[in-house]
């Protein structure tokens, strides 16, 4: 039995279904669409192959299906490509349904496929990593990266209906698996104080009994986000306190040519660089920083860089975010433990010291 929350976005709304196995409600949901003339199609990666071939056969028995590599550097121009030609080649017409079946490259590689794709064609989600289940998966948010930047290549695309499953979370790696707590430290850190006070107490595990509720708590949290600022056009706030964190960590990512650390590590990275330009604002105390840093470190992340990295290499990416405005960078800090708000005029030596204090030289 699944339960649903509904994200609220007018003739664009959707459901997201939680359960523990929610195979045979995508298996009835593709079926129908084919025995309506609607021709259907999956995108995925060979670690859901590798790791879930059975789920994927209950779900899809006898559907097109166009298989990536898994990994980060998947998400380009090059295999956005691919996935267009087999949408092509299916003869997909603008009634036609994409799931998208596996983590967050996934996730934004089929979203902005199917947005593009004759324009827009209807696509569902279906995660199967921790990571994209509290946070991808949810809010329409789809794209690909370019050499010089994360992300820069995209469009808002709102899925017609997200599927969580967690017991596809069973064979998660435990390095996935802890690279997807680092979007649930951030949901607390940024409007949840009561979630980050639970990830002090009881550090969230694949086996933990509040797992699938915590999940429901992100996904709820980011749907009320995303229903007041769909397109991240507020002035100050709204959907961009989403991204607490994501200016370090896309950094990061760029600066390793996005294969040294996984996205949720580089944004556990981020997260505490964010504490510490917080702390410079005069916004958080020392004492916050030792608390978010402990929590961090108790899912089995990184508190700074495992290698050090030029400063000015990340300095570089930080000046190509997506996220900046009139030329600056834009940071979300943290006005405390659950509160978060945007800021547009960093002083440029307080970003410096808060990366030197992560690790850049």
């Amino acid at each position: 039995m699944s339960t649903a929350l509904k994200v609220n976005l007018g003739e664009r709304s959707y459901p997201i279904s939680f359960g523990s196995d929610l195979a045979g409600e995508v298996r009835t949901m593709a079926e129908g669409f084919a025995a309506a003339g609607r021709r259907v199609v999956v995108l995925t990666d060979q670690n859901l192959i590798d790791h879930h071939f059975g789920a994927l056969h209950e779900m899809f028995p006898d559907l097109p299906m166009h298989i990536v590599a898994p990994g980060e550097a998947t998400k380009s121009l090059a295999e956005f490509g691919r996935v267009l030609d087999f949408l092509a080649e299916q003869r997909m017409d603008r009634t036609g349904v994409l799931f998208a079946v596996g983590g967050g490259v996934i996730g934004d590689l089929g979203g902005f496929a199917a947005a593009s794709y004759l324009r827009g064609i209807d696509y569902f989600q279906v995660p199967t990593t921790l990571l994209a289940m509290v946070d991808s998966s949810v809010g329409g948010k789809t794209g690909i990266n370019l050499p010089v930047g994360k992300n820069l290549v995209g469009a808002f695309h709102q899925p017609r209906g997200v599927f969580i499953s967690t017991s596809l979370l069973t064979t998660l790696p435990p390095r996935e698996f802890s690279a997807g707590t680092a979007e649930v430290i951030k949901y607390g850190l940024l409007g949840d104080a009561a979630l980050f006070g639970q990830l002090e107490y009881a550090t969230l595990t694949a086996a933990s009994p509040s797992l699938g509720g915590i999940i429901h708590r992100c996904c709820a949290l980011k749907g009320r986000i995303v229903e007041l600022d769909e397109r991240e056009q507020a002035k100050d706030g709204g959907r961009a306190l989403l991204n607490l964190g994501h200016t370090f960590a896309h950094a990061i990512e760029q600066a390793t040519g996005y294969g040294t650390y996984l996205h949720g590590e580089a944004v556990a990275i981020g997260l505490c660089a964010a504490a510490r330009l917080s702390q410079k604002l005069e916004l958080l105390h020392p004492a916050d920083i030792k608390r978010i840093e402990t929590v961090v470190a108790a899912h089995a992340l990184p508190v700074g860089l495992r290698e050090p990295l030029p400063l000015a290499d990340l300095l570089a990416a930080t000046a190509r975010d997506k996220k900046a405005r009139a030329g600056l960078p834009r940071f979300i800090v943290l006005k405390k433990i659950g509160s978060a708000v945007t800021h547009d005029s960093v002083p440029p030596a307080l970003v410096e010291a808060s990366f030197r204090e992560v690790g850049a030289q």
